[in-house]
């Protein structure tokens, strides 16, 4: 039976591909913003399994017996925490922040069947921003929006936002947006990969 994915995450889409993972894609319609205003306070790795389990709950209660994975990712600088930008002013406020300061990105998985989890984990990814000039901002923007309007961060690794870090220190997969590895082991122990 194929793996659902709560998500419509191109990133998401093309990690599980590669993997050689079989799925169909569901998009959960889930408040983030509502759920986020509940856990004020409540560190982002925790935020990011909540608001994870929430996508996959909403696909799970519609499709019986199917596992579901659901995912979410969050970034922290400097002790604040920051959604996808909303306009291409915002995601200049966004990288003027920052710019020569540590990034916490948290990934979340969850997987889910019949409305119960089966498995959950987060990792944290610390991406060092390097010192970014109001010119390299604009410039940027110029040839990665509205491309990077969908991610958290404003950046896209896969792409040109490998030129905002000067260091990364956890998996590409996790900064990427989803645990793969992880998950793939527990795919496995869930018997939808051959072991």
């Amino acid at each position: 039976m194929t793996l659902v994915l709560a998500s419509q995450s191109a990133s998401r889409k093309m990690m599980l591909e590669a993997a050689g993972v079989p799925f169909e894609a569901r998009a959960s319609d889930v408040d983030e913003g509502a759920i986020k205003r509940e856990l004020i306070g409540v560190p982002g790795c925790q935020i990011a399994s909540v608001l994870a389990e929430a996508k996959a709950l909403c696909v799970s209660s519609a499709m019986p017996g199917r596992l579901v994975l659901g995912g979410d990712s969050l970034v922290e600088v400097a002790g604040r925490q920051f959604d996808k930008p909303v306009s291409r002013e915002n995601a200049v406020e966004h990288l003027e922040f920052f710019s020569g300061k540590q990034m916490h990105l948290h990934s979340a998985a969850v997987l889910m069947r019949d409305g119960h989890v089966v498995w959950k984990t987060c990792e944290t990814a610390k991406l060092q921003v390097r010192a970014l000039s109001p010119q390299f901002i604009q410039s940027y923007l110029d040839r990665e929006w509205p491309a990077v309007a969908g991610c958290v961060g404003v950046f896209r690794i896969e792409a040109l936002g490998v030129q905002l870090f000067e260091q990364i220190d956890g998996s590409h997969f996790s900064v990427l947006g989803m645990p793969l590895l992880a998950l793939l082991a527990a795919l496995r122990e869930q018997g939808e990969l051959a072991s």
